[in-house]
């Protein structure tokens, strides 16, 4: 059986930090499994707390009159020196619940006002993103946008642009574009659904 034996921190960074896993693989060989975590201290690794409290929201929402576009970023990304199209996302600070996160990263990114749906739980609980590398998870919120598109709230690190797209410009995102995994899947969700909210069942 795959068990931890030590954890050693790597790293002392605000946002993101590296933790080497002493461990014994399942036939009790001895290895070092490298994770990425949100967590300031060990202590907080989810590991240790075994809590889904969300690190992120992610946030799905629909734009305009006829409720038909859906609000995406293209945002330049480091590790791929590139832009890749995302929904709007970001931190949960301290304090915030996932919804308040996202009517205020929302705001943030685009500029733009967020009224968030509140359905059942199963769709929003918190969820793991990428468990290979992190312990990361993160909640989505599904809502309406309104108002007009502003830079105003970006930070100097943040490099990107809000994109109103309609299904015809979803369909030749999906086929062309560099596109997150979570984002990719609401797109054709939403590109296939007549009612893009019908599966929360309000």
């Amino acid at each position: 059986m795959s068990k931890i034996q030590k954890i050693n921190k790597q790293t002392e960074n605000r946002f993101l930090n590296l933790y080497d896993l002493e461990a014994k693989d399942r036939m009790g060989g001895d290895i070092h499994y490298y994770v990425s975590s949100r967590a300031k201290t060990q202590n907080d690794l989810k590991i240790n707390t075994r809590n889904e409290k969300p690190d992120g929201v992610i946030i799905y929402s629909l734009y305009g009159e006829k409720k038909d576009r859906v609000v995406l970023i293209r945002q330049y990304r480091y590790p791929l020196d590139d832009y890749v199209y995302e929904l709007p996302s970001g931190l949960v600070d301290q304090g915030e619940d996932y919804r308040q996160a996202g009517i205020r990263e929302m705001k943030e990114e685009t500029g733009l006002d967020f009224s968030p749906l509140t359905p059942d739980t199963l769709y929003e609980r918190p969820f793991f993103t990428s468990v290979g590398m992190t312990d990361e998870c993160c909640a989505t919120v599904y809502g309406y946008a309104s108002g007009q598109i502003s830079r105003e709230g970006l930070e100097d690190t943040e490099d990107l642009e809000v994109v109103l797209a309609d299904r015809e410009e979803v369909r030749r995102i999906l086929k062309e574009e560099r596109v997150a995994i979570m984002c990719a899947y609401m797109l054709m969700h939403f590109l296939k659904e007549e009612e893009p909210f019908g599966f929360l069942q309000l």
